[in-house]
Parts: structure tokens; C-alpha cells; sequence
């Protein structure tokens, strides 16, 4: 059975998965994991979504502010032997649910040309590549993604 909790970046389960996500971006990132890994602080993060299977948490999800009606998705991961059951989805489109519910219109994010499962995933859930933004303006490596909510 499938289970999606609310919660914010101090619940423990989500450390913990956060710690799996860290420990494969350092594997696909290679190189370049140092310059990703300073914008995936956890300190700030107030909604945070988990997905249980079977009473445990085996995905995650969590969006910030990034500005006015813009908010940007973060840290979404499923453990390996979890994938392929659509957690991510459900997760994605709780965060996008909770989102709209505290009156956001836009969504953004970015992922790694690494990640084609997350690029498939955006993709599939709506998302459309944008030109790079903010601190990704230039990285090659970086796929950037926005969605209006609706």
C-alpha cells in the first residue's frame, strides 16, 4: 500500500532519504557533484513530501520558494527498489497540489542530462525545458524545467 505524507525538512525519514539521494548524485554527478551539492542545503525546506510503500519511506519530494508565485521543486528521489511503481509521480503531484493550495502558479526545477528516469518523469508530468536559471545559467550539465500549475 501506497502512503503520501506531508512534512517539512526535519522529518527524519526524509534525512534519511536525502542521505541515499546525496550518496547516488555523487556517483552521476562525478566532478561536478561539489558545485551541485551547495544548492541542496535542507535547512529552509518547509514542504517536503514523502511517499511510504508498505510502511516505508521509500520517496521523497520538496519544493521551495524561488520567487513571488514561483516556487522551485527539490530533492525528489525513490529508493532503487521502489522505482517503478509511480511514487515519483504521486509525489510530484502532491508537491504541485500542495503548491497550488498555498498559491503558487509556477513551477520550476533543475536536474542533471545524467538523470534521463527525472528528465522522463518532468517530462511526462507536464514540464517544459527552459533556458538554464539562476545559479544554472551556463552549466551544461544542468536541464531546467517549468510547469504552470493548474
Amino acid at each position: 500500500m501506497i502512503e503520501i505524507k506531508r512534512t517539512n525538512s526535519k522529518n527524519e525519514d526524509f534525512i534519511a532519504l536525502v542521505k541515499l539521494l546525496d550518496a547516488d548524485l555523487k556517483i552521476r554527478d562525478g566532478d561536478e557533484h561539489d558545485f551541485f551539492n551547495q544548492f541542496n542545503k535542507l535547512d529552509t525546506i518547509k514542504n517536503v513530501v514523502l511517499a511510504y510503500l508498505d510502511g516505508q519511506a521509500v520517496g521523497c519530494g520538496a519544493f521551495k520558494l524561488y520567487e513571488n508565485t514561483t516556487l522551485e521543486i527539490k530533492r525528489m528521489f525513490t529508493k532503487t527498489e521502489a522505482r517503478g511503481n509511480g511514487l515519483g509521480t504521486q509525489v510530484l503531484a502532491d508537491l504541485e497540489r500542495w503548491a497550488l493550495e498555498d498559491g503558487f502558479t509556477t513551477a520550476i526545477l533543475e536536474t542533471g542530462y545524467l538523470m534521463p528516469e527525472a528528465i522522463g518523469l518532468y517530462t511526462k508530468s507536464g514540464y517544459e525545458r527552459i533556458p538554464n536559471y539562476g545559479q544554472y545559467i551556463n552549466i551544461d550539465a544542468s536541464r531546467c524545467f517549468k510547469k504552470e500549475l493548474k
